[in-house]
């Protein structure tokens, strides 16, 4: 089993991006079973621990990243632009991540105020956002949701990771907050 786990450690850290259970499970041409794969997996974690890497389970599959007490260190070597994202995209990511699918109408009613284009756009580049089909009204908008990159990016395997709503400062617009709450909660 040291030499499975050796396999996976070394596929999992030459990996540019994660890696699922069932495509681990190729490494070793169906010889085990999810089960013990996934095993194997915990005593990695366990093993990494002390370390400064960690193994940790996303949207898309396993992956290693850098434990975040060492971020900033690691700027240092590659420091990276520090993007400041306006307080009108973070509102509008919130809105589709509480309440997707939306349309753009949906998050303009939410907000109070047009949504730019620029806005979608970036979420757009960023890979945050994609659409999620047409909603069946006049006019056919495109419903908004998240990505599994959002939640790669974020450390998160699910949307049921996101803060409870009660958790935001209480600068965001209290309609914002609100309608997004109502939301959550399933009303």
């Amino acid at each position: 089993m040291e030499t499975a786990k050796s396999i996976l450690e070394t596929a999992l850290l030459t990996s540019q991006s994660p890696i699922r259970v069932h495509e681990l499970i190729k490494l070793f041409d169906d010889e085990l079973d999810e089960r013990t794969l996934n095993g194997l997996l915990d005593e990695l974690k366990n093993d990494w621990q002390p370390k400064g890497l960690e193994l940790i389970l996303v949207s898309t599959g396993w992956r290693f990243q850098s434990k975040i007490e060492y971020a900033h260190y690691l700027e240092k070597l590659q420091p990276e632009k520090n993007l400041k994202y306006s307080r009108a995209l973070m509102e509008t990511l919130a809105i589709i991540a509480y309440r997707q699918p939306v349309t753009r109408g949906d998050i303009e009613k939410i907000r109070g105020v047009s949504v730019s284009s620029q806005i979608i756009k970036i979420l757009e580049e960023r890979k945050w956002i994609l659409s999620m089909g047409q909603k069946e009204t006049i006019g056919r908008p495109t419903l908004l949701g998240t990505s599994k990159k959002f939640l790669d990016d974020l450390g998160m395997v699910s949307l049921k990771e996101l803060p409870p709503i009660s958790n935001f400062e209480t600068e965001l617009d209290d309609n914002l907050i609100e309608a997004v709450k109502d939301n959550h909660e399933g009303k």
